[in-house]
């Protein structure tokens, strides 16, 4: 199953039409995405045996964040091989665990906003959490997910880095536009292996991240296992699992975006475009 947000209201999307989920459900779900989450088990048992009757043409341009206002956002740092010896550090023995704010979140096309010289592409898949978590084991936690979904993890490095000795990667992920989620959650069982989902980046037509899943030195499982260990899980709930090598900040010398780029990131069949643009602040 696919789930989108187009003029906020969710959608179950099927082929190319999509399905309004309130008017489907006749007000029994929806149209807040949110609250799908927040009843993922009964709303997912519901859509899977319901005639949903026709839809209207889908338009991916047009979509959302599937996610429009989660309560929780964490990134975690350094979690493909490939990147963790690009970036010149040790590997983790733990997560490494950062939040990122809701006023970040926006859809999967369109402007993005170079609020600095040093902005930088993260392409990442995210799981969105459908049911709380609380010490969930690592055999169980792909239960708790409604779905993954396309995420770039935009990055102004030198707001990250600064000041030194105490890097701020909160605020420097979290400038408006910089958490790009969408176009749909796409649940696991439509992966054939929801442990390995291939995910690229390309800017101005040049391929610079291509990567899997599979190469997370901790998977989605361990990752919620170790998070909701420590804090709930609540259905709704972003997870950014991380970018493989290929970011700006890795080349020698870094190459950050610059005004008229375009990105175009991809996690399994999801795609999201978008056109950096420069800062028009007052």
């Amino acid at each position: 199953m696919r789930i989108a947000v187009i003029d906020s209201r969710a959608k179950i999307v099927r082929g190319a039409e999509a399905l309004d989920v309130a008017e489907a459900s006749r007000g029994r779900f929806g149209p807040d995405a949110l609250s799908l989450y927040e009843q993922w088990d009964a709303f997912s048992s519901w859509a899977s045996s319901a005639d949903l009757g026709p839809g209207v043409p889908f338009d991916p341009e047009a979509c959302q964040s599937p996610v429009p206002a989660p309560r929780q956002i964490f990134g975690i740092g350094l979690n493909y091989r490939a990147h963790q010896i690009e970036s010149g550090l040790p590997a983790p023995v733990e997560p490494l665990v950062f939040a990122k704010f809701v006023s970040s979140v926006a859809g999967p096309t369109g402007d993005l906003v170079l609020f600095t010289e040093e902005v930088d592409w993260e392409v990442e898949a995210a799981v969105v959490m459908g049911r709380e978590a609380r010490f969930v084991t690592e055999s169980d936690a792909w239960s708790y997910v409604a779905g993954v979904t396309a995420a770039q993890d935009y990055s102004a490095r030198d707001v990250q880095m600064r000041p030194a000795g105490t890097p701020q990667f909160s605020l420097g992920k979290s400038f408006p536009g910089y958490t790009r989620l969408g176009p749909v959650l796409v649940t696991p069982d439509e992966f054939d292996d929801p442990d390995d989902i291939a995910l690229s980046c390309s800017v101005n037509g040049v391929l610079v991240q291509s990567s899997s899943t599979a190469d997370l030195i901790f998977s989605v499982s361990q990752l919620i296992a170790y998070v909701s260990g420590i804090l709930p899980l609540l259905p709704g709930d972003v997870i950014l699992t991380g970018t493989p090598s290929g970011v700006a900040l890795g080349m020698k010398p870094p190459k950050y975006l610059r005004p008229g780029d375009q990105i175009v990131s991809t996690v399994g069949d999801q795609v999201q475009r978008h056109t950096a643009v420069a800062n028009q602040r007052i």
